[in-house]
């Protein structure tokens, strides 16, 4: 079989973004563009994969890591300058080569897999991407012969009036015969206005060479979008929510409303998971059967299971296990875990706890550092005094026990099992089990006080 290479354009300052993140590291989705080119190569089985890199390319390393191979373009010269950089790495290899920009992040594999394999059963050297566009004023224009080979790609400023008038344009993204590739980019040179050398060049020295060279249209245009500024990472985030979207709904997910819902590449939904409008799901969140998720809740890196309810919420890194639930405007921090049918009601926060089965937190609540048991029911404005100034201390509730409201719990602190704490206490040492404790000054009445006070008619 074939070998099958990829060269991901990544070198790019991209000016035109007015940003100082390296243009390829914006997110569509949730996932830097680069990383969506290059998890697609890697489901489209290609061997190997080289990413040029320029500025910024410590970035670009570090988020893709070991999925790539990496070379430098220490100077911006052209795309075939750019590809040049790879032929240490794979220039005297037998292939099959994609080149692509990092900076088209819809993309699919089936796309690239159709391409490379158009390609290869024509037996052509060299197969440009195309799509078919209503209005083609800007783009290259690929003019084919009668057989459907392709015979050029003019730019719009060099087109002739007849073709100007042809649809099909070029997406910047092509297939090679390795070899044939490496050997013509020797002869491109930088004979033009920018002094740059430009990779579809490398189309007319195979050309003259009398080699066949082919095209693969896309069928959908904006597959090959291209981001170079706020504008375009606008629409590229817009096309990747309605494909994503879309892919959830086919899977038996239902949302209310797609076009108000937010959902990253990353994010996988059980069946029957109900999403109203607002929300937003993010990183690697996984969400479980017929869950109900609730108008602008945001949920990120955090684990639902099966027949949970989220009320307009926030959960992040948080785990909430079957039939549990929480909201309105709660919101659970990094390491809270809600066991089997827990409640969390309105106003709520957690952090860093665990929430027995069963048990309850009503509303206007703070538990942070602390572990509950079972069947507990912690009333009104319960706060986990936590923080000594310096240090955060844990508390431990056991099972079945009752907290009144108003309660303050000062860390370290236990409180054991089948225990009673009176509401508006302020607990500072161990409750032993099955006791009650009453923490607050008895009430005092003052007879006529109201006749000592200073006062007017």
């Amino acid at each position: 079989m074939t070998k099958r290479f990829a060269v991901v354009l990544a070198a790019g300052q991209g000016t035109r973004m007015k940003s100082k993140l390296y243009k390829v590291m914006h997110p569509v989705m949730g996932k830097p563009m680069v990383g969506h080119v290059v998890d697609q190569a890697l489901e489209a089985a290609i061997d190997n994969i080289v990413t040029v890199t320029g500025v910024g390319a410590e970035t670009v390393q570090d988020y893709l890591g070991d999925k790539s191979k990496y070379v430098l373009q220490e100077q911006q010269l052209g795309t075939a300058h750019a590809v040049q950089q790879a032929e240490p790495i794979i220039g005297e290899e037998e292939g099959t080569t994609v080149v692509i920009c990092g900076d088209t992040p819809l993309l699919t594999k089936e796309t690239l897999e159709g391409l490379m394999n158009h390609h290869e059963d024509a037996g052509a050297k060299a197969t440009v991407l195309t799509a078919h566009a209503d209005e083609p004023f800007g783009y290259g224009r690929v003019i084919r012969m009668n057989d459907g080979s392709v015979s050029k790609i003019v730019e719009q400023k060099d087109a002739s009036e007849e073709e100007q008038a042809v649809q099909e344009i070029n997406t910047g993204t092509y297939c090679f015969d390795n070899k044939a590739l490496f050997e013509a980019l020797k002869k491109v040179d930088n004979d033009n206005a920018q002094g740059e050398f430009y990779l579809p060049d490398v189309m007319e020295i195979l050309k003259n060479q009398q080699e066949l060279i082919s095209g693969y249209q896309l069928p959908v245009k904006e597959e090959a979008l291209g981001v170079n500024d706020r504008v375009a990472l606008a629409e590229a985030n817009r096309l990747m929510k309605k494909r994503i979207n879309e892919q959830h709904m086919r899977n038996g997910v239902t949302l209310v409303d797609p076009d108000q819902t937010y959902i990253e590449n990353n994010v996988k939904i059980g069946q029957d998971t109900l999403i109203e409008p607002g929300v937003y799901l993010k990183g690697e969140t996984v969400i479980g059967e017929d869950c109900f998720i609730g108008a602008h809740s945001i949920i990120e890196n955090s684990t639902i299971h099966s027949n949970v309810k989220v009320t307009s919420s926030h959960i992040e890194e948080a785990v909430m296990e079957n039939n549990s639930d929480i909201g309105p405007n709660s919101h659970l921090r990094p390491q809270s875990l809600i066991k089997e049918g827990a409640h969390i009601g309105n106003y709520v926060e957690i952090k860093k706890s665990t929430i027995g089965k069963r048990s309850k937190v009503g509303h206007l609540t703070y538990v942070g550092d602390a572990t509950l048991g079972q069947n507990i029911n912690l009333g009104c404005g319960t706060v986990f005094v936590n923080y000594d100034g310096k240090q955060k201390h844990h508390i431990n509730v056991g099972d079945n026990s009752f907290i009144g409201c108003n309660t303050n719990l000062i860390a370290p602190v236990d409180v054991e099992a089948n225990t009673y704490i009176a509401a508006g206490s302020t607990i500072t040492d161990n409750v032993p089990a099955e006791s009650l404790a009453i923490a607050r000054a008895r009430q005092v009445n003052k007879a006529d006080y109201f006749k000592k006070m200073p006062h007017k008619d």
